[in-house]
């Protein structure tokens, strides 16, 4: 099997109107890896996601694969699958149907895994796609998303309308999949802290500008929360890159994006402690804030 090759977004910008949505934007894809693409609403992530697979044209910039641009190229579009919350299917054509066509547009499809996943999320796969609810079709459009045969897959807030049981039994699938085979899925999704034990690299989409790159594990440990006495968590924190703060009754928290002096001694009255990536965030897009770790 011939290795594969990353996408790659080069300085892409995109505007509607006078209004620019996506400013510069340079990132690679690499093969074989999970990415969650984070923002606030309106930051452009689903812009961004119907750029690379060529849904909408960009206004500067490429995207490419192997060299080749995406644009009007079928034969790399075929190897890129975009489950989103947009509704391109026939609207009195069956489940089953669907799988078929689909299986036709993309070089093929797993139907044994789609047959499995479709009696664990109890699918009707006779169901005309009008008659389904938000949640069915969010459950169909990611059975496909598992099953086509291609190697990049985006994910734009694929967990619209279930619950969380079947939230869960996504993310089992999901990771199963990847495990039996291995190809890059890239999610955007709100529910960060469900998805975040399947992120491998982070990116951060706020004011037009991606402003993290990088793998979850470095995001992770640079991310602190620094806990005591007002006064002795502002002298601790001076010129570090405070991103948020919280009041806990007398005690106050100063959330931090970098390093932390290794120096500087740590009082009796202040406790360190690594943040989650979902209040990570929420603090790291709630202002402009620094991003650099020195």
């Amino acid at each position: 099997m011939a290795k594969l090759k990353p996408i790659k977004i080069n300085h892409v910008s995109k505007y509607f109107g006078k209004q620019q949505v996506l400013d510069d934007i340079e990132l690679t894809i690499e093969p074989e890896t999970i990415y969650g693409l984070l923002g606030r609403n309106g930051a452009g992530k689903s812009t961004l996601f119907n750029i690379i697979t060529d849904r909408i044209p960009l206004s500067d910039g490429e995207v490419t694969i192997a060299g080749q641009p995406v644009t009007d190229n079928d034969a790399v579009l075929n190897r890129i699958y975009l489950m989103s919350e947009a509704n391109l299917y026939p609207s009195r054509m069956r489940v089953k149907d669907i799988f078929q066509l689909t299986a036709q547009l993309y070089q093929g499809m797993d139907m044994a895994l789609a047959q499995t996943l479709a009696e664990q999320f109890e699918l009707n796969m006779s169901t005309r796609f009008n008659k389904l609810s938000t949640g069915s079709r969010s459950i169909m459009k990611l059975i496909i998303a598992l099953a086509v045969d291609v190697d990049y897959v985006f994910l734009d807030e694929p967990t619209l309308g279930l619950d969380a049981n079947h939230r869960r039994l996504f993310y089992d699938a999901l990771l199963d999949s990847y495990a039996k085979r291995p190809r890059s899925f890239i999610i955007s999704t709100h529910l960060i802290e469900e998805a975040s034990n399947l992120i491998e690299r982070v990116w951060v989409l706020q004011n037009q500008h991606i402003i993290i790159d990088e793998s979850t594990e470095s995001v992770l440990n640079k991310g602190f929360a620094v806990t005591g006495p007002t006064a002795d968590v502002e002298a601790y924190t001076a010129g570090l890159n405070i991103i948020g703060h919280e009041a806990l009754g007398n005690l106050m928290v100063h959330y931090i994006y970098g390093e932390l002096k290794g120096d500087r001694p740590i009082p009796d009255t202040v406790s360190i402690s690594h943040i989650d990536l979902q209040r990570l965030f929420i603090y790291l897009t709630n202002q402009e804030v620094s991003t650099d770790e020195n």
